[in-house]
This record gives structure tokens, C-alpha cells and sequence, in this order.
């Protein structure tokens, strides 16, 4: 079993992801920067940890990921603010890859989206262009790292109930229910065959492991 630690711990797939990993007999520790969020965060089983990811530097970072086998990225700024956007899903996003490095930590697993590409085609003046380009910038960071990265990158995301079944590569919008992109983290941090691998997915028919397994 493995120490993993989830930063973006109050988000809507983290606290769906928390509980699975614990259940599955993982330490699991969430972090997250509001204290009003705590009590949430605990129930899912996870070790609440409140601090603002934003803020702190690499050296920071590496004293708060050290001593966890694995790292998912769920964290984001929730669109709005381009600088904000920049500072959280693009800048706090690499420092904590490299502080992962430093820390020894190599497993990474990113929750990204289904379009983050160099081509995009998110126009500059789109309020959504500063989330396409800032994924597409963490995403690239990560890749050039010599961590055990997976890129998990799912379509538009829905409240619907998990169906346990995804498809690889959608077209359209490669709508997915939040609960399902959660059931994908976790099979992802458990198989280490999918480092190195950039995971598109939507909803369907083809059960998760089934799927990550297609993906190789």
C-alpha cells in the first residue's frame, strides 16, 4: 500500500478519489487551502492538511510532498482570474513537480483535460485560453521530467452517477462523470504500467482497467 498525497483535496473528484484510495487500504493525505473545508476533507478518511499550494516555493513544496510514494495533481484555480489561472494550474503546478523530484517522490499522476494540446484552439481573447494554455504548460513540464508521470485527461465533467466504464480518445466534448474520472485516478496510481502515458477519456462502455490497459 502506498502513501499518496492529493493536492486539490476539496475539489469535487478529490473528495470522491479519497475515499476510494483509503478503502483500498492507501494512506491518503489531502491538502487544501481553506480550514472551513476541513471537516469535509476528513470524512472521506484522508489526513486533512490546510495550506495554500500558491504560496509556497519549491523548497516548501518538497518538505510537504516528502515521504509520500505518490503525488495527484486535482488542484486548479476554477477558471475566472487569467493571472490567477496561470499562478495555480501552470506555476504551483511544475513547482510541485520539481519538488516532487526533489523530494523522491516519483510517481505523479495529473488530472488535466481532454483538449490540453499545443493546438488547442482556445482563440487568445477567450476567457477559457489562459486554462488550455496553462494545462498545456504543466502538462508539457511534467513530460520532460524523470518522473513516473501518468496525464490523466478527461472530457467535459458531470455529477452523473460512475458507471466503472470510460472511453478512450472521444470525440466531442468526451462528457464523464466526475465519480468516474475518481475510479480512473485510482486505478492509474495502482498500475504503474500507465507512467508515461497520456490518458484521453470520456464516458463509455469499456470497464476503467480494462481501458488503462488498452491505453499502453
Amino acid at each position: 500500500m502506498a502513501r499518496i498525497m492529493i493536492l486539490g483535496g476539496h475539489g469535487k473528484v478529490a473528495l470522491l478519489a479519497a475515499p476510494l484510495l483509503v478503502e483500498r487500504g492507501h494512506t491518503v493525505t489531502s491538502v487544501f487551502r481553506n480550514p472551513a473545508h476541513e471537516a469535509d476533507v476528513a470524512a472521506t478518511g484522508a489526513q486533512p492538511v490546510v495550506v495554500d499550494i500558491e504560496t509556497l516555493d519549491v523548497e516548501q513544496l518538497t518538505n510537504l510532498l516528502s515521504g509520500n510514494d505518490a503525488v495527484v495533481w486535482s488542484a486548479g484555480a476554477g477558471g475566472g482570474d487569467a493571472a490567477r489561472t496561470y499562478a495555480v494550474d501552470r506555476d504551483a503546478a511544475v513547482r510541485t513537480m520539481d519538488a516532487a523530484a526533489a523530494a523522491g517522490v516519483r510517481r505523479y499522476v495529473m488530472v488535466s483535460w481532454l483538449g490540453s494540446r499545443a493546438d488547442h484552439g482556445v482563440p487568445a481573447d477567450d476567457p477559457f485560453h489562459a486554462y488550455a494554455d496553462a494545462k498545456w504548460a504543466a502538462d508539457e513540464h511534467l513530460r520532460s521530467t524523470g518522473l513516473e508521470w501518468t496525464i490523466l485527461a478527461p472530457g467535459g465533467l458531470t455529477m452523473d452517477e460512475p458507471t466503472g466504464a470510460i472511453e478512450l480518445d472521444p470525440r466531442g466534448k468526451g462528457s464523464v462523470s466526475r465519480a468516474d474520472v475518481a475510479r480512473v485516478i485510482v486505478a492509474a496510481v495502482e498500475d504503474p504500467a500507465t507512467a508515461g502515458r497520456t490518458i484521453r477519456f470520456g464516458a463509455g462502455d469499456t470497464p476503467i482497467e480494462d481501458a488503462l490497459r488498452n491505453a499502453r
